[in-house]
Parts: structure tokens; sequence; C-alpha cells
């Protein structure tokens, strides 16, 4: 009971069922994606949302200043100041990390506010000139003109419902001054998608070497755009225009947050659409589900049980990969790095004279991933087309990455990165650095209290 390893009918097969990243014209779903990022900074019904951040990037970051700079998300709740050296390099001291509020029982309003308070006021204390807070949120906000934003919920894991609906940064003022610590004039409030694209300002040198700030030509940096692909995927553009909210200014662009993950492709197939079916909010996060780590684990299960299922992968322990109820990208990405080893719980599956069916899933595994890397690329290429800029040789736009996916995730960065450039270059020369940024969080959130 042997399945030979042929690779043209692995390519067919994934063809059949619509996954295959050879079924997608490049060209025409960035066409797709600008379109839908058009509607939604109008208004119209897209399922692009668009988000304004009432945030502008600075072109470059003035040294010297102090900032203090907050990140909460997920488990930790994160606190430094950040100093800009005389490159505008961004240097964090006095770092603190505690949990969460809300993370061990249920908090009040003023008992959430005051826990990021305690963590605030010692930084503010000792630093009492310092030119601004910047707060980095990663959970649902509405954004305000005033650069802070209103709670729209929290995910499971804390637990203060009363802060539902409230102004994060004004929460913060006023429990700052019941510590009866005054606080600066600028308190930003971002989110992570936002703090990428601002730490990128600071991390990545406007000519890809060493310049920073304007060149002896007078002309400034280009664009930067913010890129999440970890546990989910997202990202963030500077725009001239904003119809919606009246938002008009060609020399001074705004952030936008596209939430990308919920664009849903035309180059989708029926396996993706059952799979979507199973999961806890089918129709939403479209985009998102083919790519980013929460996902590909258990889209990859699925697509391989549909190849068992069609007697495209036989192998004599299958109905053990039939009967898997899970398979986390994490262990999927253990697997595909050293698949020839027979460990994990892919691994272990084979026996030592079932090369061909091994080698039949790490193909199926890699055409997966290949799509998701295409569809990553030209959400960011979408991004890049909407700045229009990239063209001037001597200015890049400048795409800061984040997320264990891209940086970690067997094959995705290479593909993503030579996909992104076929598609920039398709017509014309385009000048672009992709870069990973350290502390995104952290540092965007200093960035964002000098944003103006």
């Amino acid at each position: 009971m042997h399945s030979s390893f042929d690779p043209r009918l692995l390519a067919d097969f994934a063809r059949y069922y619509g996954f295959h990243y050879g079924v997608c014209d490049p060209a025409a779903l960035v066409k797709d994606l600008v379109i839908e990022m058009e509607r939604g900074l109008r208004g119209d019904p897209s399922t692009l949302p668009m988000l304004p951040s009432y945030l502008y990037p600075v072109s470059s970051v003035p040294p010297g200043k102090a900032v203090i700079a907050l990140d909460a998300g997920g488990t930790n709740l994160r606190a430094a100041l950040v100093r800009f050296d005389e490159k505008g390099k961004a240097i964090a001291e006095h770092t603190q990390k505690t949990h969460m509020p809300g993370t061990k029982g249920q908090l009040t309003a003023q008992q959430f506010f005051d826990e990021i308070a305690a963590v605030t006021a010692p930084l503010l204390q000792e630093n009492p000139n310092v030119e601004g807070i910047g707060f980095c949120f990663s959970y649902p906000m509405e954004m305000t003109r005033d650069a802070d934003g209103i709670l729209l919920g929290f995910s499971k894991e804390v637990d203060a419902p009363e802060v539902i609906g409230k102004a994060i940064g004004a929460g913060l003022r006023e429990a700052l001054a019941r510590k009866g610590v005054k606080a600066p004039e600028r308190i930003v409030l971002l989110n992570d998608t936002v703090a990428t694209l601002l730490s990128g300002l600071a991390e990545i040198p406007a000519d890809g070497g060493q310049r920073k700030g304007p060149d002896i030509y007078g002309v400034e940096g280009g664009p930067v755009i913010g890129f999440i692909l970890g546990t989910g995927m997202n990202v963030a553009y500077p725009e001239i225009r904003i119809p919606k909210i009246g938002f008009d200014a060609p020399k001074s662009p705004q952030i936008v947050v596209c939430e990308t993950g919920s664009f849903h492709p035309r180059y989708l197939g029926r396996l993706d659409e059952e799979f979507d079916a199973t999961l806890k909010n089918p129709g939403k996060y479209t985009f998102e589900k083919t790519m980013a780590g929460a996902y590909l684990g258990p889209l990859t299960l699925y697509m391989l049980k549909k190849a068992v299922q069609d007697g495209v992968l036989v192998f004599r322990k299958s109905g053990e990969l039939l009967a898997m109820q899970n398979l986390q990208t994490k262990d999927l990405n253990a697997f595909m790095h050293n698949p020839l080893a027979g460990e994990g719980v892919i691994g272990s599956l084979f026996d030592k004279d079932e090369r061909d069916a091994l080698a039949t899933l790490v193909f199926l595994t890699s055409i997966i991933t290949e799509r998701a890397a295409l569809f990553a690329a030209a959400a960011v290429a979408a991004a890049v087309e909407k700045t229009g800029a990239g063209y001037d040789p001597f200015v890049p736009v400048r795409v800061a990455v984040e997320g264990t996916t891209y940086m970690i995730y067997k094959g995705m960065r290479p593909a993503l990165e030579s996909y992104l450039h076929t598609i920039l270059s398709a017509k014309a020369p385009r000048s672009v650095i992709v870069s990973p940024v350290e502390q995104a969080s952290l540092f965007g959130a200093a960035v964002a209290a000098l944003s103006k």
C-alpha cells in the first residue's frame, strides 16, 4: 500500500479543488484589493473597513526626544522610557513587564486603568518632561480625531467588561490623576499594525543604507507600510484621501488600517469554503484564513485529509491522519523544517519505506504555503500601489514587517518577497525595502507619541 510521488497529479489535485497558487492572477488580485480599499475609504459597502487612525507618520524621528511607550496585547503589559538617539534610532530604557490587566480575574473599569497607571506613573515621575505617551493597544478600537481609542471589545483572555465603550487614553489620564501624577499633553492610542508602520520609520533607513531624513537634494524618505503576518494578518499605509471623513491632504497623509484579513478573494476553492464552514466565524476574515498562523495548520490538515480520501495520499497510518482533530501551525512548521526526521505528530506517521508518501504530503503543504505567500504579497502590493511610490530609485517604499508566520514559517518569507518583487516590477522597476522590525509595538508606540 504505497503511493508513488507524482507532482503533476498533485498539482492537478490542487487545481481541481482550487487551492493551487497557479489559478490566481496576481495583477487581477491586486486590482481587486485596490478597488475594495477605495470602496472602504469612501464608506461604500466593502469587505475592507479602511479605518482612519488620525495619526500622521513623521518623515523622520527627531533625535534627542524621550517618550513613554506602552504595549498592551495578549498576556502582557509593557512600559518603557524610549529615547531617540542622534540618528533617530529608538532605545528602550527602564522596561517593565507585568500581566495584562483583567487576565487574572474580572476588574472594574477603574481597577483596569489603575493597573495600567501603576506601571506608567513611576516612569512619568522620573521623567516629567517626556513629549507624550504612545499606547499600542491591540484590541478592536474605534479611533477618534484626538488620537484616542474607544474600546469595541476584548478578546476572551481579558475580563473587564466595564471598559468596553470607554476611551482608553482618557481612562489612563484619569487614573494617573488619581495617583497625583500629571499626564503629558499627548496620549496617543494605536493598534499593532500602525505601531509596526511607525516602528519602520525609526528602524528602517530611508534609503536602505544609513541615511535618515532628507538627502542632499532635500528629498525626504519614501512612505512606510506596516504589515503583520503572525497569528493574524493586517496592513496599514499612509493615505492622502479618505472621503468618508472628509480627509484630503496630499502633503500630509494619514495612516489607514485596512483590516486586510477580511478581504474576500475570488481565487478560493471548494476546500477553502468547506474548511471555513467548520470554524467558529464562517464567512469572516476570509483572506486571513488562507495565510495566518491561526489557520495554516488546520487548513493544511483539512486539505491533506481530502488527499487521503481521494486516494492521492496513501500510507499505512493514513487513518491516524484522518482521525486528527487539529494540527497546530507550529507543529506543522516544525515538521516542514525537518520532514525526514520521522518525528512529531506528522513525521511519526510515516514508515521508512514510505518516502514517496512523505514527499506527497510535503509537496501539497508547500503548494498551500506558496499560495499563502502570494496572497500576502498581493496585500502588501495593493498598499504600495495606493501610495503611488517606489519608482524613484533613491526613495524606496519601506515595508516594516512583524509576525512569526513571516519570520519562521517554512518557505513563507522567501516566497512572499519574491512574489512581491515580481508583482510590483511587472511594468516598471520599483524600489522596495522589506524589513522585519524588532519590538515593533513598543517602538511604534514611541514614534506615535511624536506624530502630529
